[in-house]
Order: C-alpha cells, then sequence, then structure tokens
C-alpha cells in the first residue's frame, strides 16, 4: 500500500472518528451539563423543581419557533435566535426534570402547513415577514384531559422570568381554581371601567378612555381581577385584596378591610405620604377641598404594630438617583428617589418574597416604624412583624411641612439637609399572627328604618326615607393567623417607575413589578412560584466604576459645600448693608456692593473650575478602566492559547532531549 493511499484512509478515519466522537459527547452532554454562568440561569431553581414533583399527569410542552422564516427577517427578528435557544435550552431542562412527564417538542410552523394552522388556533401571535413567511415564538402546554395554557409570545420584556412565566404555565394547568385578586385603590389603576357602548360613545366625543396600569394587565394574565369600591361596607368574595393609595376612607370601608384581614383574608396595603402618581384636579375647589397627595391607613396599621408619619420620607444617599426635574435641567441625585439593592443590605434575605431581588426603585416613600400596641404591652407578643425592603445603615427619615414643599422640588437643598443616620429605614414590612381588631367597639352606621320604627315617628308624613343609627360589630380578634404585607410607596408599581415603552410594548424595569407579585403569589399560598421570579434580573453592578464615582463625588460636594457658604455669606452681607443704609447711600452702597459681587463672582467661578476638573478626573478614570477591560478581553483567549503552546513546546522539548539522551547511553 502507497504512503498516499495510507495518508488518505489515516485522514478519513481520523475525521470518522471526529464525527463519532461529537455524537457521542452531545448525547452524553445532556445528562452531564455544566451551568457555568454567575447565577445559573441555565439551571432549574428549586421552586421549579417542586412544581414538576407535583406533576400527576403527563403533558405536551410543544415550542412554536418560525426558525427557517427568520433567514428572511431583519435585524430586528433575527434577535431572537439566541433568545430561542436559551428557552430551549431551559425547557429541555424541565424535560429532563420531569422524569418522563413531560413530552416536549419544537415544531418550526411552515407557511400553509398544519403546524401554523395549529398555532394560530393556539393564539399564538403572528408577525408577517413576506407575503408568505410569518414569524411565531410561543409555547403550548397541554394536559390529556384538554387543558389548554398558552404563552401567545416570547416578549422581550419577560425575557428575564422565562422560567417563571413556564413553571407559572405548568402550575395553572395542572391547578383548576384561580386566584381572585380584589384591587381597592383611590387612584384610577383600573382605568375607566365602563361599558363597550360608553367607551364608544366617548371615542365619538373625541375623547380616550384611560388605560389600566400594566401592573393590573400583567396581574389580569394570571389570575381574575375585579375592583373593590372605596366605600364598599364589606369585602366581596376575593382571595388577595390589594389596598392602594386608601386616600380619605369611610370608617365603613376601613372597618371592611378590618374584618377582612381578621377572617384570614391576605391583604397588600400600598400607602403613601406624597404620591407622584396622584395628579389632584388644580380647580380651586379641588385643591381648596384635598390639596395633599398622600394616603395613610394609619389607625389599621397602629393596631398591627406599625406606623407611617405623615409628610416624612425615607432618604439614603448611597441610593439616591440622578433624576433631571426638568428638560433643560441636568440630572441630579433625588435624596427621597432610591434605588435598593442587595449590596446595601436592602432586602430581607431571610424571606422568600425578597431574598433574591435584585434592583427595587421608589420615588418618595415614607417610613414605617414598630410601635407596640396596647394588647402587646400588657400581654406576651403575638405579632411578628419582619421588615421586607429597607434602606443602608446611612438611611435616615427627612420631613417637609407639607406637601407643596415636594411641589416645588430643590434637589441640593433636599441633600443638603439630609443627615446620615446609623440603621436601615424600613419601607415594607410582613405582618403576621392573631391581629386584634381597629374597631372593637363596632361602628355606627345610618340605615333605612323599618316600619316599625317609622310608625312610631309620624311627625313628617311625606319623609319616607327615614334614616336611623345602628351599631354593627364583627370579630375583635381572628381566630387564625393574619398574613398582611404594607409598603409605604404607591408609585413603585406605577408605569413611570416599573415598566418602559419599547417597540414590542412595556418592557419591565427591575424587580418593582416582581416584589408586588412576589407578595401576591406568597400571600396566596404559593412559594414556589415566588423563588422562580426572583430569579429574574441578572444585573452585574460596575463596583468598579461605583467607588470612582463616589469618590469623585465626595470631592466634588466638598467644593459644592465651599460654593454655597460663599454665596450665603454674600447674601447675608448684602441684606446687612442694605438693612443699615440710610437714606441717600444708596448709590454708594449699590457701587460697593457691584464690586463685592464681582469679587465673589470671580471665586466661584475659579471654584466651579475646580468642580469641573473634578468631574473631568472621574470621567477619566471610568474611560481608562473600560479601555482596560476592553484590552484584557480582547488580549486574553490569544494569551492563553500562547501560554499553551509555550508549555507544550517546553514539554516536547525536554521530553525530545530525554530521549536523545536515552538513546545516546544506548
Amino acid at each position: 500500500m502507497s504512503r498516499t493511499l495510507r495518508a488518505v484512509i489515516g485522514v478519513i478515519c481520523i475525521m470518522v472518528m471526529t464525527f463519532c466522537a461529537v455524537a457521542i459527547c452531545q448525547n452524553m452532554g445532556r445528562a452531564w451539563k455544566l451551568d457555568i454562568t454567575e447565577q445559573k440561569i441555565y439551571t432549574l431553581s428549586d421552586g421549579t423543581k417542586a412544581i414538576l414533583g407535583k406533576l400527576h399527569q403527563p403533558l405536551d410542552v410543544i415550542l412554536y419557533y418560525a426558525e427557517t422564516a427568520t433567514l428572511k427577517a431583519p435585524d430586528q427578528i433575527r434577535y431572537f435566535n439566541n433568545y430561542y435557544r436559551f428557552v430551549r435550552a431551559l425547557l429541555e431542562e424541565y424535560a429532563a426534570e420531569a422524569k418522563g412527564m413531560i413530552k416536549f417538542q419544537v415544531i418550526d410552523p411552515r407557511p400553509f402547513s398544519d403546524e401554523e394552522v395549529q398555532a394560530l388556533q393556539y393564539g399564538l401571535r403572528r408577525f408577517p415577514i413576506t407575503e408568505e413567511e410569518s414569524f411565531f415564538f410561543g409555547l403550548v402546554v397541554r394536559t390529556k384531559f384538554g387543558v389548554e395554557k398558552v404563552i401567545p409570545f416570547f416578549s422581550p420584556d419577560r425575557q428575564n422570568f422565562v422560567e417563571y412565566d413556564v413553571s407559572q404555565l405548568i402550575d395553572t394547568a395542572i391547578t383548576r381554581q384561580k386566584t381572585k385578586i380584589g384591587i381597592m385603590s383611590s387612584l384610577p389603576v383600573m382605568g375607566d371601567d365602563m361599558s363597550p357602548y360608553m367607551m364608544r360613545m366617548m371615542q365619538m366625543q373625541g375623547q380616550q378612555p384611560k388605560p389600566p396600569w400594566t401592573f393590573v394587565e400583567q396581574l389580569r394574565q394570571r389570575y381574575e381581577v375585579e375592583s373593590v369600591a372605596t366605600d364598599v361596607n364589606a369585602i366581596p368574595d376575593v382571595d388577595v385584596l390589594l389596598v392602594i393609595h386608601p386616600k380619605d376612607l369611610s370608617d365603613e370601608a376601613l372597618f371592611a378591610i378590618d374584618q377582612f384581614v381578621l377572617k384570614g383574608g391576605r391583604t397588600i396595603v400600598c400607602v403613601d405620604p406624597h404620591s407622584v402618581m396622584d395628579r389632584p384636579e388644580r380647580t380651586p375647589t379641588a385643591m381648596r377641598r384635598s390639596a395633599s397627595q398622600g394616603s395613610d391607613l394609619n389607625r389599621l396599621l397602629r393596631t398591627w404594630g406599625l406606623e407611617m408619619p405623615e409628610n416624612t420620607f425615607a432618604g439614603d444617599k448611597t441610593l439616591a438617583v440622578s433624576a433631571a426635574i426638568a428638560r433643560s435641567q441636568r440630572a441630579e441625585k433625588i435624596i427621597g428617589y432610591l434605588e435598593m439593592s442587595p449590596e446595601g443590605g436592602c432586602f430581607n434575605k431571610d424571606n422568600v418574597i425578597t431574598a433574591e431581588l435584585n434592583r427595587v426603585t421608589m420615588l418618595f416613600p415614607g417610613v414605617l416604624r414598630e410601635v407596640l400596641s396596647t394588647e402587646e404591652k400588657e400581654e406576651p407578643e403575638q405579632i411578628e412583624r419582619a421588615p421586607l425592603i429597607m434602606t443602608t445603615e446611612k438611611g435616615n427619615s427627612w420631613s417637609v411641612s407639607s406637601s407643596w414643599e415636594l411641589m416645588m422640588l430643590d434637589p441640593p437643598r433636599l441633600m443638603q439637609r439630609f443627615v446620615e443616620g446609623s440603621k436601615p429605614v424600613a419601607m415594607g414590612y410582613l405582618v403576621t399572627g392573631r391581629l386584634k381588631s381597629s374597631f372593637p367597639e363596632g361602628i355606627e352606621i345610618e340605615v333605612e328604618a323599618d316600619e316599625k320604627e317609622s310608625s312610631d315617628k309620624t311627625e313628617d308624613p311625606n319623609d319616607t326615607k327615614k334614616k336611623v343609627k345602628k351599631r354593627i360589630k364583627g370579630l375583635t380578634e381572628a381566630r387564625e393567623d393574619c398574613v398582611v404585607a404594607v409598603f409605604a410607596d404607591v408609585d413603585f408599581i406605577s408605569d413611570a417607575l416599573a415598566y418602559r415603552d419599547t417597540f414590542f410594548g412595556k418592557l419591565v424595569i427591575g424587580d418593582n413589578s416582581a416584589l408586588m407579585l412576589n407578595t401576591i403569589d406568597d400571600l396566596r399560598g404559593s412559594s414556589d412560584l415566588v423563588s422562580i421570579r426572583s430569579r429574574g434580573n441578572f444585573r452585574r453592578p460596575f463596583t468598579r466604576v461605583d467607588e470612582i464615582e463616589r469618590r469623585a463625588e465626595a470631592e466634588t460636594a466638598a467644593e459644592e459645600s465651599k460654593i454655597n457658604a460663599e454665596i450665603a455669606g454674600f447674601e447675608n452681607e448684602l441684606n446687612s448693608i442694605l438693612a443699615s443704609a440710610k437714606e441717600g447711600e444708596q448709590e454708594v452702597i449699590g457701587g460697593s456692593i457691584v464690586q463685592k459681587k464681582k469679587e465673589l463672582e470671580l471665586k466661584i467661578h475659579q471654584a466651579r473650575r475646580r468642580v469641573r476638573k473634578v468631574k473631568l478626573n472621574q470621567h477619566q478614570d471610568i474611560e481608562r478602566l473600560g479601555r482596560r477591560v476592553q484590552r484584557a478581553n480582547t488580549l486574553i483567549a490569544p494569551a492563553v492559547i500562547l501560554i499553551v503552546a509555550i508549555l507544550l513546546g517546553i514539554y516536547r522539548s525536554v521530553k525530545k532531549r530525554h530521549y536523545i539522551s536515552h538513546a545516546s547511553d544506548a
């Protein structure tokens, strides 16, 4: 056999062995996968494993993805290829963990095929690409009893919550009863709830009905949601009650909430000393009636062992977020605009609601303080209060005289007035235990008198609607443990803070909505789903950049403080000169003031140049750090290959010398 033929056969054998090895490794690798991502995004959470462990019937999980159509699609559709690979890998983990209870398949619906017809029948969203090709990216979960649950489209705004959405779909497919959520609010969170006829009438008049908050729409996708009036005498049959911005509630409504809690109803309360979303009418009549944008439920909170002081807010310089008050102004840090993160110890790691949150933003949140009720002072405490969300240890409370002071917002002045504290300030609490009633004697309400009472009072025969006072009593103490979650902010679930408008709709920002949804899932007893949702946001902070910014801001703050002191001194001197001026001396005094003003303005200009220089150095430090990281990422792979090549060369050289030395000895 010639040398050439042997070489060809050798190459063919190597190729066959290589392909076989790849095929074997691919099949074996399905059971030997290694998740090297920092937050283990390809590893199923314990909550998902618990849900899959409860499967008592086989499920068909069908992923529809138009992979062929994406080849003809624009870039914004091709983006979904990586997203699809992630979803597919995650669903394969579901099938492996379910131990045969999940049959998983992927379908590429081609034009005019039965698969495309099925996708449309299931209600999957269709995006036309060409006259024939359409883009599908959805999921169908089907049980053998005919129950079908669908994710119509894997929207980018839910990419961080794919595992939760899939697990929630499986959980609801095998659970027949749907949770009912009741929302009581002084804000239009439900939008304009009206009949189709009234909606058409408004549109004919050129008016657009107000849409519900995105958070409410998100709830409606998973639960039955109904509105609860703020003047009710009793809470309807709901599983979880959301009380959002309870403003000027009557005693009847407070009594209804009180009794709902004591009867075991799970309740979430969102109060706010100043809600930015509460935009009262600016007419003189409305402003005289109620100028405050705050709400409280202190009559009930004090019974539960909490209190939210009026016009008092949580602040923290390390958590303050920069924002522009007006379009023409630069962004400045606002002491009441806080972004909580795990690095600052802002979340309760021992509670499933907040254990895995990454970022929650609040706007002018209030302060929740623990207070002991009269019963707790006399008897052993039977109520547990666990803080959920808080500031860092340098946080503190700050107050304003009225809400008007916040309407004329001055961020630098608020930052200057703020005094750092020595312990965290809580903005959220979970209260559990045998709660007592805030109305132990009941309440008096006016009702129509019955016939006997009406016959006794015949002074006015024309009065057919006699009203009499009647005392209503209820439970004075809960028979079982109650659960109430309280948050001292309303704006954090609004569209302005929790979502962002994108081409595909509302995009979730941070974990604001996750915090509320976690609370609902925990209160309704589904802690498995809570642990899944909390894994959603994968945000890695730039700690080195943050440290550079903090150091530069400390230097800048000293310079700005010096400028403010010089300005204050000038104003005091100016006022004293004007106050002591005699008649006829205005011109002389004016000349001296102008001269002093020029001198001070020169000093201020020089100080501000120093401030700009500090900021410039800060910016340059960040850019240098970015260039170093970029160079490291670019050179690390070639460097590793070079090091391996050098080591192999040294190893081969040593082996060769060793072989030669042994050959010469022989």
